[in-house]
């Protein structure tokens, strides 16, 4: 796979660097994207992909379950460098339906030590959706569940986005805007699952 990688860098420097010489070196002297993307490491959801974006157009940070946990010290860095230099006016958080991580909340592996600490930022999730379904009397299948706490955690991650002041106060400034969407894999569409403007 790493000589594939190296391989498919000598095409897109031949094929399409060379070509646009000018759009890339452009984006070499300074980055001006409009969007934060806060996505699941998941290789299966491609930003660039699944939006039709180029290079320079979304600033990305990804990690297992799509997660904003404010004792992250690389997601907090990642958000005040968007916020308070790039000035950034959109963040979008994008969950998947399919999510590993969201199903590793049901089967905790006892070998892992570091993914259920991780997934402690996710729980209350799993926690809202297992609510509201006992409150109904009601049983669903287990796909169907899990969706809707693909859905709740996306939810759940915008709330822990606005702990950190700088957000909200962007956000009170009427200069940030945040987004809450899912990615459908079998469909390759993403549903809007909430959006917070000033």
């Amino acid at each position: 796979m790493i000589t594939t990688l190296l391989e498919g860098n000598k095409r897109f420097v031949a094929e399409t660097f060379e070509k646009e010489k000018e759009f890339f070196g452009e984006l070499a002297k300074v980055q001006k994207p409009t969007v934060l993307w806060i996505g699941c490491s998941d290789s299966r959801v491609p930003v660039n992909t699944i939006t039709q974006t180029r290079a320079g157009e979304v600033f990305t940070h990804r990690n297992v379950g799509n997660i904003v946990a404010t004792n992250d010290w690389n997601l907090s860095a990642v958000l005040e460098f968007s916020i308070n230099h790039l000035r950034i006016p959109d963040i979008v958080i994008c969950g998947h339906y399919g999510c590993g991580g969201i199903e590793a909340l049901e089967e905790v592996n006892g070998d892992d030590m570091y993914i259920p600490i991780w997934l402690i930022n996710a729980y209350k999730a799993k926690e809202r959706v297992d609510e509201k379904i006992r409150a109904l009397h009601i049983e669903i299948p287990r796909e169907q569940r899990m969706n809707l706490i693909v859905e709740e955690n996306v939810r759940l991650q915008l709330e822990h986005l606005q702990e950190y002041p700088f957000v909200r106060k962007a956000m009170q400034d009427k200069k940030l805007n945040l987004h809450g969407w899912v990615y459908d894999m079998h469909s390759g569409e993403i549903k809007i699952v909430k959006t917070q403007r000033p």
